[in-house]
């Protein structure tokens, strides 16, 4: 080995992120005093953690003995309608996130058109799911219109960004040979572009499915409907057997639209 190093001299080594001693050993005793610092600044009420701690055992605990019996119906009732509002949000959104990506696509899209619709996706991102769900809980009441709205809303932002971004990075050899057969704008998009971001497109499409229905879970929790509703009155309950049977069955539903996306994206691609 001695004579090996001999031959081709010291081995490579990684050089440090900061080149000077002093300064790295600084930044790293200024990080770990500002940690903390920030702990200290945190007002943790130890009884408090001590009597959640029995609750979150008694919770962990429940999922040994899941109760899917005593809820069943309204189980049965809040899983029909999250399932109907991920689905239809799941179509309208994606349904306006196209022409959207369209127009947020800055080559194939006039600058006007691409600023309006950036500025849609925009809007869409920086408002964050439970706030839109609040919002509309406070315009159009409790049940599953916020939600689906809601989830609409989200779906724009999230769908188009990612859309508009996979036709911005397309091969453009293919989509100029078809503008110089002469196709007009739509054949265009037809010939030149959808085949090239059709597998990302439902790819992306199914993933949006997964997450809105995770979602809606969550949306109910603020009263727009869903499972949620039933998952947050079994948790004021203390009905732990129910709730744990309520989150196994959205880990399944989880489970299987993974396992069927991995499918469709691997007979898409």
């Amino acid at each position: 080995m001695s004579e090996l190093q001999t031959l081709v001299g010291r081995p490579w080594k990684k050089p440090p992120f900061v080149q000077r001693p002093w300064l790295r050993w600084a930044l790293l005793i200024g990080f770990v005093a500002y940690l903390i610092a920030a702990f200290m600044t945190i007002e943790v009420n130890w009884a408090r953690v001590y009597e959640g701690l029995e609750r979150g055992k008694q919770f962990v605990l429940a999922f040994t003995s899941p109760d899917f019996t005593s809820r069943s119906g309204d189980i049965w009732e809040g899983m029909i309608e999250s399932i109907i509002m991920t689905v239809a949000s799941s179509v309208v959104g994606i349904a306006i996130s196209i022409p959207i990506a369209l127009g947020a696509a800055r080559n194939i899209a006039p600058l006007p058109v691409y600023l309006i619709c950036r500025s849609i996706i925009a809007v869409s991102r920086a408002l964050q799911e439970i706030i839109v769900a609040i919002l509309l809980v406070a315009i159009f009441g409790f049940g599953p219109l916020a939600g689906f709205l809601t989830l609409s809303f989200a779906t724009i932002g999230f769908l188009s960004k990612l859309l508009a971004e996979d036709i911005e990075s397309m091969d453009r050899v293919q989509a100029e040979a078809i503008k110089a057969s002469g196709a007009r704008w739509t054949q265009w998009i037809n010939y030149g572009v959808q085949p090239q971001v059709m597998p990302r497109l439902i790819g992306l499409s199914i993933y949006r499915l997964d997450i809105n229905f995770r979602e809606s879970a969550i949306l109910g929790l603020v009263g727009a409907g869903g499972i949620g509703a039933t998952l947050n009155t079994a948790f004021d309950r203390y009905e732990y057997d129910t709730a744990a049977a309520i989150l196994l069955m959205i880990i399944l539903i989880v489970m299987a639209l993974e396992y069927l996306s991995g499918i469709i994206r691997e007979r898409v691609q």
